[in-house]
This record gives structure tokens, C-alpha cells and sequence, in this order.
């Protein structure tokens, strides 16, 4: 019982704020147009001011865990494999494919992971969650433009958005190669700049939690709920059981560990929705698949960090 308090007291915080987001927008406290500022300026400005400012400030050589972004990559690039082969094997029609397999794999890892990450080993698990992100944004945006654009590969060509430069210009992967520099230089912030930086990053992952669930939306459940559920599944209990293998087998252990399989076991992100529509995947899919796993993954993490407590 008291280990099932523990992980609620982990678990529960994180929820309870994305339902309050819920909340002011039925309220009408929030609007769309409030919430798409809001999700543009958590991304762009607050979510890299946290990375710069965790990162920045802590010892790279104390942190860094080669292996656990060697396991992590894996894992991701485990999921995409698993899913795409078995979404061709089952011949489905390449938008319906594109989107179950970048459903399967890439994770909240900005908004849910590092909440979760930081509730659960604070700031200690804050900044190598962070850190183990800055590596991983790149490699989840590669594999999910192979996942949405390979089915299409025998069709017509057709313009694509230029993603490889996006991927490039990622706030996040900005903010967190500055906050490395930093870090492994050991170079100084002064006093009035790190205190106004402690007090936007704050802002950051309360802001992204509302954001969350201002935007949650039951209409979104209107793809293939079967595939969505089954995208879920793997994303939520495959990936995470993939991922504490791996990470065994590389010798990664203690709060790395955890922090790989949380980060591995989070909700699909909602970058998902946005890239299937405009990657000529299915959107309805992509949509139904991130809300159903952020609904799931108040279950299945507190599953996942009681067996990490025991």
C-alpha cells in the first residue's frame, strides 16, 4: 500500500494539472487561439529556457550516460522497425501505416517525460531526462519522417515540407547543444541572467500540462480505434519493455535506468497529429492514437514506476 501512495503521489500531480487544463478550458478561461499561443510559446521560448537552464547548470561528465542514449535511440529505432514491418506484413494502406508506426514510437518526451521525470527523481531526474532528450528529439523526428513517408515511396512524388531543416532549427535541439556547451565548459551565467532564467523555467512545464489538456478532445477519437489501441499498446507496455533490455544489456543502471524506461513509456506526442496531416498520413488515425495513450498512460506509468520502486 505504501509503495501504490508513493507512485500514486508521482503519478497523480501530473494528471490532476493536465485535467485542470481541461477544466478553465470548459470553463472558458482558455480558448483555441489561447492555447495555440500558449503550446507555440512553451515550445519556442519556456520548454528551451528549462533545457538551457538544467542543463547549463549541471556537471556534463557527471550526467551524460552514453549508453543510455545509445539504449534509447535503439528503442525508438526497435519501435519504428516492429511496427513498420508488421503495418506492411498486414498490407495496410500506406496513410493508415505511416501513422500507426510513428504513433508507436515517438513520445511526449518535452511535455509528459520530463514532468513525470522531474516528479519522480527531481531535479536530478530533471536534468538527465533532459539531457538524454536533447539526443533523442532528433532521432524521433528522423525515424517518424521515414515512418509517414516510406509507404509513399512507389507514389507520385509530391512536395514535402523541408523537415530535415526543421529538425535542424528545433528549439529544443538548440537549447539543449547550447546548455551541453555550457555545461561541459563549465562557463559561467551571470547572476541576474540566472535568476531571471530559474524564474521563466518554471513556467515551462506547468504551462505545457494546461496546454495539454486545454487541448485534450474526446472528437479526436474518430480514426481506427482498433489500430489506435494497438499503436498504444506498443507504445506505452512494448516500447518500455524493449527499452529495460536494452539498457540491462548496455550495463545502464540506478536512476538512468528509470529515467530511460520513463522516457521511453511516454504518451504519444502531439507533434504526431500534426506531422501525419501534413505528411500525407492519416491524421484521424494519428489523432486517436494520442489521445487514447495520454488517457492509458496514467495507468500504465503507474504500473511501470512501482515496478521501478520495488
Amino acid at each position: 500500500m505504501a509503495l501504490l501512495i508513493e507512485t500514486l503521489t508521482i503519478v497523480l500531480p501530473v494528471f490532476l494539472v493536465i485535467g485542470l487544463g481541461q477544466l478553465l478550458f470548459r470553463l472558458n478561461l482558455f480558448d483555441d487561439q489561447f492555447l495555440q499561443q500558449t503550446n507555440k510559446l512553451v515550445y519556442v521560448v519556456f520548454l528551451p529556457l528549462l533545457l538551457f537552464y538544467k542543463i547549463g547548470h549541471a556537471d556534463f561528465a557527471s550526467f551524460f550516460n552514453g549508453p543510455l542514449v545509445i539504449g534509447a535511440s535503439l528503442t525508438i529505432a526497435a519501435g519504428f522497425a516492429l511496427t513498420f514491418v508488421y503495418s506492411g506484413w498486414r498490407n495496410w494502406p500506406p496513410q493508415a501505416r505511416g501513422s500507426f508506426s510513428q504513433g508507436s514510437f515517438r513520445g511526449n518526451l518535452a511535455y509528459v517525460g520530463l514532468a513525470i521525470c522531474m516528479n519522480a527523481y527531481g531535479d536530478d531526474g530533471l536534468t538527465r531526462a533532459g539531457i538524454l532528450m536533447g539526443f533523442l528529439v532528433p532521432v524521433l523526428n528522423l525515424f517518424a519522417i521515414l515512418a509517414l513517408l516510406l509507404p509513399h515511396r512507389n507514389s507520385p512524388n509530391q512536395e514535402q515540407p523541408n523537415w530535415l531543416m526543421q529538425i535542424a532549427l528545433n528549439p529544443l535541439i538548440i537549447a539543449s547543444f547550447l546548455g551541453v556547451i555550457w555545461s561541459y565548459w563549465q562557463l559561467p551565467i551571470p547572476i541576474i541572467f540566472d535568476r531571471a532564467l530559474q524564474i521563466s523555467a518554471g513556467l515551462a512545464l506547468p504551462l505545457a500540462l494546461l496546454a495539454i489538456g486545454g487541448s485534450f478532445s474526446m472528437q479526436r477519437l474518430k480514426g481506427d480505434l482498433w489500430l489506435a489501441g494497438l499503436a498504444t499498446a506498443v507504445k506505452l507496455l512494448l516500447l518500455p519493455l524493449i527499452a529495460a533490455l536494452l539498457l540491462n544489456l548496455l550495463g545502464v543502471e540506478g536512476t538512468d535506468f528509470s529515467i530511460g524506461i520513463l522516457m521511453s513509456a511516454t504518451p504519444a506526442a502531439t507533434a504526431t497529429y500534426i506531422m501525419a496531416a501534413q505528411l500525407r498520413g492519416d491524421a484521424e488515425l494519428a489523432g486517436s492514437i494520442v489521445m487514447l495513450s495520454t488517457l492509458a498512460s496514467a495507468v500504465s506509468y503507474t504500473l511501470i514506476i512501482m515496478l521501478l520502486k520495488i
